[in-house]
């Protein structure tokens, strides 16, 4: 058995808490207060790169809908973090305003081929 230790870096998964948590108006006064932790704390995790317990990691990633895949493994997974958050939203919309949505992605795809040509 190896007695080298792997250290994991947890800042780019902070930033993305702390990008999530912003994304949804939230303040780290507030999750605390959610969550049952110290401000102070979540801005370690968020701008330190402090490792948080398990717990509290699994709580931030799933109240974010954050793709950890992403971070741990390589290639990118399939669904980074923010299409992920996209399909929670697409999927709390009801099937009359579905219309909509497809219309503004056809749209944003439309253009994007009139551009490239």
């Amino acid at each position: 058995m190896s007695n080298r230790q792997h250290t994991y870096n947890f800042k780019p998964l902070g930033q993305a808490i702390k990008d999530a948590r912003k994304a949804m108006g939230m303040t780290r006064e507030q999750l605390g207060e959610k969550l049952n932790l110290a401000p102070r704390y979540l801005v370690s995790i968020e701008n330190e790169g402090q490792h948080p317990s398990l717990q509290v990691f699994y709580e931030l990633v799933t109240l974010f809908n954050i793709s950890v895949d992403q971070f741990f493994f390589k290639p990118v997974p399939k669904h980074s973090t923010l299409r992920k958050q996209v399909d929670s939203l697409i999927d709390s919309i009801s099937e009359k305003d579905l219309p909509i949505v497809e219309a503004t992605a056809r749209g944003i795809i439309e253009t994007r081929s009139e551009v490239e040509n």
